[in-house]
């Protein structure tokens, strides 16, 4: 049985318009692919990372530092993942 591993990062919103629907969307997408469970803290809250109303309610904006952690058997390749979208501005182009 593969151990289950917590990994933590962080990352910075650099999308213009924060994180809203169109790149929540595709942290969701990532996010769903992996098995772990994956939470995002921003300020006060703590949501599920595979659900977009979740990552909406963060209401983050651009230079929003999000923490995220992952918790599961692919939690490393998830945080991974999930760090090189933010940083390509999960793939939104205005």
């Amino acid at each position: 049985m593969l151990q289950k591993t917590r990994v933590k990062d962080s990352f910075v919103v650099l999308n213009e318009k924060g994180l809203h629907t169109r790149p929540a969307t595709e942290l969701v997408k990532c996010a769903s692919s992996f098995k772990s469970n994956i939470t995002l803290h921003y300020q006060e809250l703590s949501v599920n990372a595979k659900s977009l109303l979740g990552i909406l309610m963060l209401a983050a904006a651009r230079g929003a530092k999000i923490r995220m952690e992952a918790e599961g058997e692919d939690a490393e390749a998830c945080i991974r993942a999930l760090s090189d979208l933010a940083k390509n501005k999960f793939h939104i182009h205005y």
